[in-house]
């Protein structure tokens, strides 16, 4: 676009250009800096553009949805099926030698087949056996559906957990998150659409995992680092939590809410001005405003929704304490009030990353087993489990034999990464709970039966929601984009 001379009449990106000192203003401009102020709203046409409240209605479903709404639990760095939901007692029975077939290619040198130190046991009235990792999660598996037949296509942490998050190997495509928000919109135009909760940043990908790329920019997930300073582990997720050291941004000492209204008001005028002269629709411009209009409104919402003081000691006991059952217990807040997704990773970096010794899952299991478990029998005390999907995994498995270099060290008691064969579970939102589909091998290294790749997964997610993979597109650089790219197939036989 040409410059504008003082002779042309003022443009109204440029009035918003030269009103800067007032974003600066406003208690949103953090958030839209942090990438915090952005929720879901724009239906598939994405041409309807936003009602002055910033919502849209959602797009026509492809078909009854089961659920209207998901919990991403995430143990990100690669947990290990054979020692948590995929019991293989041949690897007892040939512990210490090879693998038939003879060594597998994995990223770093590994040995001979390993069993696992962890006992399994049954449970419910579907007999599935989960390790003792899990024992709160084992008791609700008359709820859950085990995969356990996940592959996927790279076997490093951070192509594998691009493709877990946005159905590619490569930066640049949308999140699941961003998706979801896009087909359906968002049920409450005061809280972002999608949402995504950690100590500090996963991985080395970090934000790639959540953006929109380029779908609209309100479809970009909303990061909360869930990290709390001095504070004692008790105020974590007791009485003396303090919701404001986790959005301490969002509230302005110095400005008024009628004061940021006014200026909302303001941009929302020169914005109509503009359309009615120009009669053009600026989708970037429309997704700011609509942003800063959510970080409006969030100023009033957000801080109850993630004071978790608020529920009852026995709520509290159910999740139990330290950041991941903090960040469970606010999903759930967090769905209970309309946003479409929210996602929970566990720590920063890769914690599940079992390289040099198995034995460090005790800790993690033990910070997740508890409030994953609460995170079903919570949604069912709220009456949302039937409509409420629930989707827990990592971005690959580990091997069934030790790993023998590289990070392994002195030590031969760890796993390599194995993105072969894993198990992934689901529950609520329309799935068959008690069950287990698809298998591994005898040794729980390849997946052998009802293959099931991250795009059937995909598909299956979107179907439960009530879209068609298929037809949720985004025409973008001349191609017709989509979350399964070219592929996916929905697994029926796990829909009840």
């Amino acid at each position: 676009m040409a410059s504008h001379t003082s002779r042309q009449p003022l443009t109204r990106r440029d009035a918003l250009c030269r009103m800067g000192n007032g974003f600066g203003m406003l208690a949103f401009a953090s958030l839209v800096n942090e990438s915090i102020a952005l929720a879901g709203g724009l239906p598939r046409a994405a041409s309807s553009g936003f009602a002055q409240d910033g919502t849209v209605d959602a797009r026509k479903l492809d078909h009854p949805a089961r659920a209207k709404r998901v919990i991403f639990l995430f143990m990100n760095g690669g947990l290990s099926q054979v020692d948590s939901f995929d019991p293989k007692p041949m690897l007892d029975k040939y512990h210490g030698q090879p693998l038939p077939g003879g060594s597998v290619a994995t990223e770093r040198k590994t040995g001979a087949l390993m069993r696992s130190p962890f006992a399994f046991k049954k449970y419910g009235k579907s007999g599935i056996e989960v390790s003792e990792l899990f024992p709160h999660v084992g008791e609700c598996v008359d709820d859950i559906c085990f995969i356990r037949s996940m592959y996927t296509d790279i076997p490093n942490h951070e192509p594998s957990m691009l493709m877990m998050n946005t159905g590619h190997t490569q930066v640049g495509r949308p999140s699941i998150g961003s998706w979801l928000t896009y087909g359906l919109g968002t049920d409450n135009k005061n809280l972002p659409g999608y949402v995504v909760l950690c100590p500090d940043v996963p991985t080395t990908v970090g934000p790639p995992l959540w953006n929109s790329a380029f779908l609209p920019a309100v479809h970009q997930g909303t990061f909360i680092a869930d990290k709390i300073e001095k504070q004692t582990e008790a105020a974590l997720v007791g009485k003396d939590f303090d919701p404001k050291t986790l959005i301490s941004y969002i509230h302005n000492e110095k400005f008024t809410l009628p004061e940021q209204r006014r200026e909302l008001d303001l941009l929302e005028s020169l914005n109509r001005l503009q359309m009615e002269r120009e009669a053009v629709h600026d989708p970037k411009l429309e997704a700011a405003i609509s942003s800063m209009e959510t970080a409006y409104r969030m100023q009033t919402e957000a801080p109850d929704v993630f004071d978790i003081r608020k529920e009852s000691e026995a709520t509290l006991k159910l999740y139990g304490a330290g950041s991941t059952a903090r960040s469970c217990l606010m999903a759930v807040r967090l769905i209970e009030r309309g946003v479409r997704m929210a996602q929970v990773y566990y720590a920063k970096g890769d914690p599940w990353d079992a390289h040099s010794d198995i034995q460090a899952h005790r800790k993690n299991a033990k910070d997740s087993d508890q409030p994953f478990a609460a995170v079903i029998k919570d949604l069912k005390s709220r009456g949302l489990f039937k409509d409420t999907l629930v989707v827990c995994g990592s971005e690959f498995g580990r091997t069934p034999v030790m790993e023998v270099g590289g990070g392994a060290g002195g030590s031969q008691n760890g796993r390599d990464h194995n993105p072969f064969g894993f198990t992934m579970w689901l529950a609520g939102g329309g799935v068959k709970g008690g069950t287990v589909y698809g298998a591994t091998d005898d040794f729980g290294f390849k997946a052998v039966e009802k293959p099931v790749h991250v795009h059937d997964l995909h598909a299956t997610i979107l179907h439960l929601l009530g879209i068609d993979h298929t037809k949720l597109t985004y025409r973008y650089s001349g191609r017709d984009f989509r979350l399964t790219d070219v592929s996916g197939t929905v697994i029926h036989d796990i829909i009840a």
